[in-house]
């Protein structure tokens, strides 16, 4: 047994036929310890259960978790590449006991494992206990049958662990492997421990007290199991190395760097292949599990561990971007046991590629202004302080790679200086922030800003985490505290709520302490990097300080990713149904809905909105993976994405695919490309349907769409289907023939509305045909007048019921008032063409109009109307026209 990924699979089924659950490795952020920048040991992801928060269905478990030290109080990053066994990243293996078994179990599995399955010579381990823990001295006698002085009593806290000042706390017991004498070294506890003869591979940590007090100590009811091995280390004991960077992992990795410079391995470049192999894992594991390159918190901390390896690729005469070339070396030795490294291959390249493409740049432009700045100095000279800040402010030149390029020359850089010139030029900025006219509470969110830094987002990979409550505001002030009842905005230093942007709104749920409980309503950006968490404390109290578990409302964030990402695939449907002209012009991503306004210059058909559905849908169903990618944006644009109207864009973006084409120009090719910092679902087929429900202008050349998805449109659907259902009932007809039965309905109303206008006239002329109505007319001026109020003819059928009027007379004038149900009237004159010389329509409908209480009137000499409020009158506008006909 020698490789890597061997030894891993035997230890994880080792303990499976022992009865542990396997847990996969816990992401590198922690979710559950907010004081953590990086998961550091096996043990994080159970923190909460040695405690007793949280409770799993497994009472042992063992694990291969992944594990960063590279920044806070456990950082090894300046001395890899130049030890054997300091590393960025590195694998914990680990097995854990939460109240199951115990030190005697705890000591046979282990000694089992490495004599027997791994076949370590017995001979060449010794162990250290704790120097008060007889049980486990006697134990070890027992189980492996070691002699006493092969059991090392050590009396210092390196062999008793602690959670922290309190909480579970107990002894452990270290099993080195000796090298052998050939390599200089005492055994642990001796004058020479500090030598590389004898190597710990495993520590068992016996969690049996509960620390109350410093004073005070206390058995734990259900004592614990906790341990951990590095893998590096006891691959290079199994393949017969000292060296971790022998071993076979680390072989492939280096002989990938060694072919793409090619540089050998040897002399003074060892060390650079070394940091770029370590660095190369590190960096891919942290960007697979959410971390991005920035200039804050972890972001930071990845960035600071890329431009090292860069800078090495940079000695070793690389002339383009290598770290991303070297990817696949690396996917190919542990995509298999992480698979993350896999779904995430694509982000990470592009990642390692900009973020070396932009450095290079910084790299070059910096080392020559610092070769000026410094070349009058000597060594054991100080550089300005002041021209570093520039450096760093102006050129994006790091204070650390100052000090790195210049600590070859024993030149020092004066950092007393620098901190000042950072300090000044934040005071500077907070006046112009102050005097800017913004709001006196946006004020705040810029102080605590540049107080606390921004807010770490985990959101995309998590919707529970822990943060710690960095500042309260309260009624527009900072206060330390808030109780039951109170409004409260609240920063921590890292959420999993999204906060509103892009159109997507802001997520809700729960905050909670130990000592109260916040519903949180809304989460907002403020101040150019915070997430502000609002509402209202539920329970107790809450204080700056307090660590909160966060926890985003589920169900409300699906929705929210699945409408967001149907507004991607609707918008490039459109895009394809009406042409590239359509750009988005605005957006809401809400739980219930989804709405988005795009630019075009008319409505969209029926049979349009129907095929931009049909297309969103066909890339649902393929329920293919939703990519993420980091670019500039200049190469996103360039490869075809999209940018989101009203979204801000930094040098870098993330870039969102979705679904591959099937139809035109985009027949296999991914079909939705877009800048996007909103959050997404994992595959297309999570969105489930999408349906379009209504579209409407809302402004020139501006329309808006809107749709809903997953339940919401199931439920639409099942809505429509059930009006239907109950209108075929009503109807007396099977749901498919509802369409022939209503259309057949309208036409017979039509035709009965016809014969009843029909009827409606000739009942107002007479009520029988041209001889009653010629019957009631009357000589007026030597011309025959035909005038009467009429009632149920709507006074669009005025007009028409004239004509009939003027038939029927032959020579003569008619008109007509009709009176309405509010009581408003309306009249018609129409006067046949023997007459129109003689008397004009439009004259005499402005009689009746003003008999009416109206004004005015229009139309024709042979025809006009016009109206009035006061259908009362009636009668008398019909006498009007009359009087005027006499003259």
């Amino acid at each position: 047994m020698s490789g890597v990924n061997e030894i891993r699979s035997t230890f994880l089924d080792y303990f499976r036929r022992n009865g542990h659950e396997v847990v996969s490795s816990s992401p590198l952020v922690p979710r559950n310890d907010p004081t953590l920048m990086f998961t550091n040991a096996g043990m994080v992801q159970f923190k909460n259960v040695f405690t007793g928060l949280e409770q799993r269905p497994y009472s042992t478990a063992v694990t291969a978790q992944k594990c960063v030290r590279a920044g806070g109080k456990h950082n090894d990053l300046d001395n890899v590449g130049y030890t054997a066994r300091h590393h960025t990243f590195f694998e914990m293996l680990g097995n854990f006991s939460f109240g199951d078994y115990f030190k005697e179990n705890a000591i046979e599995l282990a000694w089992n494992l490495i004599t027997k399955e791994y076949g370590l010579d017995a001979k060449r381990l010794l162990v250290t206990v704790y120097h008060t823990d007889d049980e486990a001295f006697g134990l070890w006698k027992k189980i492996a049958g070691l002699t006493d002085d092969r059991i090392i009593r050590i009396p210092t806290s390196d062999n008793f662990w602690a959670m922290g000042d309190t909480g579970p706390c107990g002894p452990c017991s270290e099993i080195f492997y000796d090298h052998g004498d050939h390599i200089w070294g005492g055994p642990p506890g001796s004058a020479d421990e500090d030598g590389d003869r004898f190597i710990e591979i495993w520590n068992l940590v016996f969690m049996q007290y509960e620390q109350i007090t410093k004073e005070e100590r206390v058995n734990l009811p259900r004592p614990s199991i906790d341990t951990g091995m590095g893998l590096e280390r006891l691959a290079a004991v199994l393949q017969g190395q000292h060296d971790n960077y022998d071993i076979d992992l680390f072989r492939a990795l280096i002989a990938a760097s060694e072919e793409a410079t090619g540089v050998k391995a040897e002399g003074d470049q060892r060390a650079s292949h070394r940091v770029i192999a370590d660095h190369l894992r590190s960096s891919a594991f942290l960007i697979a599990d959410g971390v991005l390159p920035s200039n804050e918190g972890r972001g930071y901390v990845l960035r600071r561990i890329m431009r090292r390896a860069m800078r090495h690729a940079q000695l070793l005469g690389a002339r383009d971007p290598l770290m991303w070339k070297l990817l696949p070396a690396l996917v190919g030795q542990m995509g298999r046991a992480y698979p993350e490294l896999m779904r995430a291959e694509a982000l990470i390249s592009e990642t390692l590629k900009l973020e070396e493409t932009r450095f290079r740049k910084t790299l070059e432009r910096g080392l020559n202004l610092l070769s000026e700045a410094s070349a009058d100095l000597s060594e054991g000279d100080q550089f300005n302080g002041e021209t570093a800040f520039k450096l760093y402010d102006t050129y994006g030149f790091p204070l650390d790679l100052t000090q790195d390029a210049l600590r070859a020359k024993g030149i020092s850089v004066d950092t007393d200086a620098f901190t000042t010139a950072m300090q000044r030029q934040k005071a500077e900025a907070r006046a112009s922030w102050s005097g800017s006219g913004e709001a006196a509470t946006e004020t705040i969110w810029f102080e605590l800003r540049e107080k606390h830094g921004s807010t770490e987002f985990l959101g995309y990979d998590t919707e529970v985490a822990e943060g710690v409550i960095q500042a309260i505001v309260r009624d527009g002030a900072v206060a330390p505290l808030a109780a039951k009842g109170e409004t409260v905005q609240i920063v921590l230093n890292q959420t999993p709520f999204y906060g509103e942007s892009g159109g997507q709104m802001g997520d809700t749920g729960t905050i909670t302490t130990d000592g109260g409980k916040v519903a949180v309503t809304d989460t907002q950006k403020r101040g150019e990097g915070l997430f502000v968490h609002f509402g209202t404390v539920a329970e107790g109290t809450i204080k700056t300080g307090d660590a909160a578990q966060l926890e985003v409302d589920h169900a409300r964030r699906s929705r929210l990713r699945a409408n967001h990402s149907a507004t991607h695939l609707l918008h490039e449907a459109l895009r394809e149904v009406l042409g590239t002209h359509v750009a988005q012009k605005g957006s809401l991503v809400a739980p219930e809905r989804l709405r988005f306004d795009v630019s075009h210059p008319k409505p969209m058909s029926a049979e349009e909105l129907k095929i931009v559905e049909e297309m969103a849908n066909e890339i649902i169903v393929q329920n293919t993976p939703v990519t993420t990618r980091l670019m500039s944006v200049d190469d996103a644009i360039a490869e075809g994405a999209m940018a989101l109207f009203g979204e801000k864009y930094g040098d870098e973006v993330r870039v969102v695919s979705m679904g591959q084409g099937i139809h035109g120009s985009k027949a296999n090719r991914p079909y939705s490309v877009e800048l996007c910092g909103g959050t997404h679902v994992s595959a297309t087929g999570d969105i489930g349907l999408v349906r379009v429900v209504s579209e409407s202008a809302v402004g020139a050349g501006v329309r808006r769409v809107e749709a809903l998805t997953g339940e919401a449109a199931r439920a639409y659907l099942s809505e429509q289907d059930e009006r239907v259902k109950t209108l075929a009932n009503t109807l007396k007809v099977q749901p498919g023939d509802v369409l022939g039965r209503v259309e057949a309905l309208l036409d017979e109303r039509r035709k009965l509305e016809r014969e009843l206008t029909e009827a409606k006239k000739k009942l107002a002329l007479g009520g029988g045909g041209q001889a009653g109505s010629s019957d009631a007319a009357r000589d007026i001026a030597g011309m025959r007048f035909l005038g009467k109020v009429v009632s149920g003819v709507e006074p669009k059928d005025l007009k028409s019921l004239a004509d009939d009027g003027k038939k029927s007379l032959g020579s003569g004038v008619v008109a007509f008032v009709g009176v309405s149900g509010d009581g408003k009237a309306s009249a018609v004159v129409a006067v046949t063409d023997d007459l129109i010389s003689k008397v004009s329509a439009v004259d005499l409908v402005r009689v009746a109009s003003a008999a009416l209480g109206g004004k005015g009137g229009g139309g024709r000499a042979d025809m006009a109307q016009a109206g009035g409020p006061d259908g009362e009158k009636a009668a008398e506008a019909i006498e009007a026209v009359a009087v005027a006909l006499a003259g």
